[in-house]
């Protein structure tokens, strides 16, 4: 069906495999609403990526401050040094946001009834490629938040600060961006190691919990079945000879490795029980390249029972 074909692979099992076109999938007239809101989200990721990684914090002005606190130049000069930075956090925070909404309306669309998810995966690719794009954008981000111990240090120097200056009546302007409620919910979001996967996670589990009258079975089958797809996409030189490019590889490794944590964490029995529709060992072997970022996926992978 279009670019969605059936594969036939050497190890048998009892689920479907497929190739999916992640380099060119458009809309049909069916998906287009859904991926329209989908794609207002997505074209705001690289902006957010790129923030993340020009974040440099405040370490220098915030030690500086801590070790002279009676220099009010130096208090000043952190804390103007700290606030444009937590403006930008909170500039993170509110998109993931977004994306756990997003995430919750591809859900709907590949596991409503009365289609299957592997009909669905065959009918809208274009949902599937932007739920794959979600899972690449999560963990790219994470990838680039657990490199940047400063996030969690600008963060807490800021929270200090304003209840400090609260308590001497100070007026703070930036409690309108980020007042105390809000500064309590983002230092939970960045408390957590992967906190886009965590977020992804909480949504995919909220969606279950939300909609009893459709069967669990409906998501954890999309997700093992995106796994699949992945798995085959990459073992099998047919398909990769057709990727336009060497990027879609990794993608295609991002995304299996996300599809089978969020697997895990729904499943009641994880994505390691015997029963699992997905054969971890089978999936974590194409992490055999010498690449250090696919051997970190391959950690990932082999710990995701643990999120």
């Amino acid at each position: 069906m279009g670019n969605l074909l059936k594969v036939l692979t050497r190890e048998i099992e009892n689920y479907p495999h497929f190739f999916l076109d992640f380099e060119n999938a458009q809309p049909t007239d069916c998906e287009r609403e859904v991926w329209n809101q989908v794609n207002a989200v997505l074209q705001e990721s690289e902006s957010i990526l790129s923030g993340l990684q020009a974040y440099k914090g405040a370490g220098q002005e915030i030690r500086d401050a801590i070790q002279n606190p009676n220099d009010m130049l130096l208090q000043e000069r952190a804390w103007n040094s700290v606030c444009p930075l937590v403006i930008r956090l909170k500039k993170f925070y509110a998109f993931s946001l977004k994306l756990e909404e997003a995430l919750q309306s591809l859900l709907e669309s590949l596991t409503c009834p009365p289609y299957t998810p592997t009909q669905h995966l065959e009918r809208e690719q274009a949902l599937a490629k932007q739920f794959a794009e979600i899972l690449h954008f999560t963990l790219r981000f994470d990838e680039l938040k657990m490199r940047i111990p400063a996030i969690q240090n600008d963060f807490s120097y800021y929270r200090r600060t304003i209840s400090r200056n609260r308590l001497n009546n100070m007026n703070l302007d930036i409690e309108n961006e980020v007042n105390n409620e809000m500064a309590n919910r983002m230092s939970l979001f960045y408390a957590e190691a992967t906190p886009m996967l965590k977020t992804l996670s909480t949504a995919t589990t909220n969606f279950v919990t939300e909609n009893k009258t459709l069967p669990l079975e409906n998501t954890t089958d999309c997700l093992s079945t995106m796994a699949s797809v992945c798995k085959v996409m990459l073992e099998t030189p047919e398909y990769t000879s057709r990727f336009n490019s060497e990027d879609t590889l990794l993608f295609c490794m991002r995304v299996m490795v996300g599809v089978i944590i969020l697997y895990d964490h729904v499943h009641p029995n994880g994505a390691f029980n015997k029963s699992s529709k997905i054969d971890v060992r089978l999936h974590s072997r194409i992490f055999s390249i010498t690449d250090a970022l696919v051997a970190s996926y391959r950690e990932i992978l082999l710990m995701c029972s643990q999120y």
